[in-house]
């Protein structure tokens, strides 16, 4: 039985790594609550792998937040997601851990990347200055990988995913990304029988999603890939994997999808005088097709995935 650290079982991503997990058979999960095991801490993470003969390292703990945290606390940002990935990592290795994977994010390309966005537009322009502290930590956590696998020979890889949705998504009315969002716009609109529904910007932007059970399939995929195999798609210094649908749709497209889903009949209104935000992020999901994986979960039935799961929950995003 292999035991199985997932850091961060609590979010989005981490819960969904648990599932896909759990669903196996022959893994013996491995998780601590922030009360039981502060990532913060050095030498309370050292102490925990020392003890805990771990297998395996799925690294989905982070600090996330929309445009306004990020904005609001880039030093939070920057500080906690270094100290989370270096505690964690560093420790693996002091404890024998060969194999980790390390869970990122797509702003850490340049803002002006050219679409589809490959691996290889790493580090080749700047980046979007909103979100640039979290963007310099998760690129920092892509390099440690790589730096642990040429100086001690570790196996620690690292995938990048596109936006993502689903169980566990934060529908708080403030600081929630679009799609969740969107999803408790209309259906408080429903509700409260609105005639329509304000959309921001002209609804032209291209955006590409992907449910987070679809994350997590590819995250666990990436991982038991052979050692030949993975490295026959990546190199030494260019590591990293993105993990997307290489499908976008418009931003109208997006909202009008949500809005039948939830069953809001009135009508939907696109503000222009919004700002639309960059025209298009779309990932090259070439080299994770090469590795044999592909999506499952088409938008529609995430979505509608997705609003069931918030029915079922909606009392914890209250206020």
């Amino acid at each position: 039985m292999m035991r199985v650290f997932v850091a961060g079982h609590r979010g989005m991503v981490g819960s969904a790594i648990v599932r896909q997990l759990q669903a196996r058979g022959n893994v013996e999960l491995v998780v601590r609550s922030r009360d039981e095991l502060n990532l913060l801490d050095q030498q309370a993470v050292q102490a925990f792998f020392a003890e805990q003969a771990i297998d395996q390292v799925y690294l989905a703990a982070a600090k996330v937040g929309g445009i306004v945290a990020n904005n609001s606390y880039p030093a939070d940002f920057i500080y906690q997601n270094l100290m989370i990935e270096c505690n964690i990592i560093h420790a693996a290795h002091l404890a024998g851990v060969s194999k980790l994977l390390f869970l990122g994010s797509s702003c850490i390309y340049p803002k002006l990347a050219a679409q589809p966005m490959a691996e290889s537009a790493l580090l080749t322009g700047e980046l979007e200055p909103t979100n640039e502290p979290y963007a310099i930590a998760k690129i920092a956590g892509i390099k440690l990988c790589e730096s642990y696998n040429r100086q001690y020979g570790r196996d620690y890889r690292s995938v990048m995913p596109t936006n993502l949705y689903g169980p566990n998504d934060n529908f708080h009315p403030e600081n929630s990304h679009v799609i969740p969002a969107l999803i408790r716009r209309f259906h408080e609109a429903k509700l409260s029988g609105d005639a329509e529904v304000v959309a921001w910007g002209t609804g032209k932007p291209m955006r590409e999603f992907l449910h987070v059970d679809d994350m997590a399939a590819a995250s666990v995929h990436v991982m038991e890939l052979d050692n030949a195999s993975y490295q026959a798609s990546t190199d030494l210094m260019l590591s990293h994997i993105n993990v997307g649908t290489g499908v976008d749709c418009t931003i109208r497209e997006l909202v009008e999808t949500v809005a039948k889903v939830v069953g809001f009949e009135g009508a939907i209104r696109f503000d222009a005088t919004k700002p639309d935000g960059t025209p298009r992020k779309l990932m090259d999901v070439s080299r994770l097709a090469d590795l044999g994986w592909r999506y499952q979960i088409d938008l529609e039935d995430g979505l509608r995935s997705s609003y069931q799961w918030f029915l079922a929950n909606q009392e914890a995003f209250r206020g």
